[in-house]
């Protein structure tokens, strides 16, 4: 069954959030796993395409704007609006909406950042997993972020 976790940023600043990304994206990379980050827009998730590139001297996570020509070959990709065509493990959702397609994923990363709009918007996501059985685990980060 798929688990959900929540990564509660003290943080309400994007950069500290996309920093987080970045790190767990090259924890699960490095441990083997596809890992698929749904954004909300194009902007967003060029964004942190960038920041990939640069968020840690000496790092090295093969990553990609996510499009049908380098699914198959990169196992971080970046997206927004369109459902990933393969099965990957790790889906990290920084869309303000669950995404229909989050069931075929292993594991969903939900963050929260640290303002009172995120929080609710974490909250009504945090209630949909519940209210549907999901295993939901909530990690409070304040300043390791």
């Amino acid at each position: 069954m798929t688990r959900v976790d929540f990564y509660v940023l003290e943080d309400e600043h994007d950069k500290a959030a996309n920093q987080f990304v970045c790190r767990l994206a090259e924890k699960a990379y490095k441990l083997d796993n596809h890992v698929y980050v749904h954004t909300d827009n194009q902007q967003e998730a060029e964004q942190l395409d960038q920041m990939m590139w640069t968020f840690k001297q000496g790092s090295f996570v093969p990553h990609s704007l996510y499009n049908t020509e380098t699914a198959a070959d990169c196992p971080v990709l970046i997206g927004h609006d369109h459902e990933p065509e393969d099965n990957t493990e790790v889906l990290i959702n920084l869309s303000t909406q669950v995404p229909t397609f989050f069931s075929r994923y292993e594991r969903i990363v939900e963050l929260v950042a640290g303002d009172a709009n995120s929080r609710h918007q974490a909250r009504e996501r945090y209630k949909f997993y519940r209210d549907r059985g999901y295993a939901l685990e909530t990690h409070n980060l304040s300043k390791q972020a």
